[in-house]
């Protein structure tokens, strides 16, 4: 298989509105890693854009996890949004630092949560597909995909990252980092050939923004 039939032949059957969707949702999910290394708070407005455009694009695609994961950036963002305002000195800017233990048990607590909600969510899956009818409906997971079951991982190590992250803690981007990068063959396997460069670049992003905020934190502590 060529880069051909992996990038720009399955865009051949979506409409125009699918296609520009699509490509907004990667330009804003960009900027707000950008921001995010940055320590920006704009991260959260650019973010909340394409989290809700990712919503609309992963539910037609049937990854429901990672459509749900939007749904809780969207919320997620909100709430950090919050906090970033209220940490920041100039309203823009914050200080960033490495996680407790404590914290990365409610990080843990979320992982195995999320684990065990998406695949109760996949199980009843065909049921939500036949719009919420049980007529002609079998309930289960056999219906899974390799990619589907990435899925599931994926969002639930984005929900740690993304909860770290609203904490201003160093090791979201750890959690970015190995997301991106399942995301990036599970989303070319889909027919997301946009979005699979989007991840690429964002696991570029994250190393970067992982190596930002060691430092930075490194500089603070010396002051």
């Amino acid at each position: 298989m060529n880069l051909y039939d992996l990038f720009i032949k399955p865009y051949e059957n979506y409409d125009t509105l699918q296609v520009m969707l699509e490509t907004f949702g990667a330009i804003f999910g960009t900027l707000s890693v950008y921001f995010s290394i940055k320590k920006n708070i704009w991260v959260y407005p650019t973010g909340i854009i394409s989290t809700l455009i990712y919503v609309y694009i992963l539910y037609n695609f049937g990854l429901l996890g990672d459509c749900l994961i939007n749904v809780y950036y969207s919320v997620m963002s909100i709430y950090g949004w919050i906090l970033w305002a209220k940490n920041s000195k100039d309203n823009i800017h914050v200080d960033v630092k490495w996680a407790t233990k404590k914290e990365w048990i409610y990080a843990n607590m979320l992982f195995i949560l999320s684990l065990i909600l998406v695949t109760v969510i996949y199980y009843y899956k065909p049921y939500i597909d036949n719009k919420f009818s049980m007529e002609g409906t079998s309930l289960g997971l056999y219906h899974l995909d390799w990619a589907n079951w990435m899925d599931v991982f994926t969002t639930s190590i984005f929900l740690a990252g993304m909860w770290f992250m609203a904490k201003q803690r160093i090791e979201s981007w750890i959690f970015w980092i190995i997301g991106d990068l399942i995301c990036i063959p599970m989303m070319i396997f889909k027919g997301l050939g946009i979005t699979s460069v989007q991840y690429l670049v964002f696991t570029i992003m994250a190393i970067l923004g992982y190596v930002n905020w060691k430092k930075s934190f490194k500089e603070k502590k010396v002051q």
